[in-house]
């Protein structure tokens, strides 16, 4: 799995539907109608999510490695 931006991986939880609600310091919060989950991506400048914390977001945003 290659790993990428949390900018670039909020662009892309935007494009599938999520929108963010607010921001808290390097947080941003985003959500979804119909789901009572909350994703707080972390955006650090151009730095790379760790791995495990992207596979996560996957899971929880209901998105497939190939979604990248």
């Amino acid at each position: 799995m290659r790993s990428i931006s949390g900018k670039d991986f909020a662009r892309l939880l935007e494009k599938h539907g999520w929108s963010l609600l607010r921001v808290n310091g390097s947080h941003h919060i985003y959500g979804r109608a119909g789901v009572d989950v909350r994703i707080s991506v972390p955006i650090h400048g151009k730095e790379a999510l760790k791995i495990g914390l992207l596979r996560h977001f996957l899971k929880v945003a209901g998105l497939k490695e190939s979604d990248l």
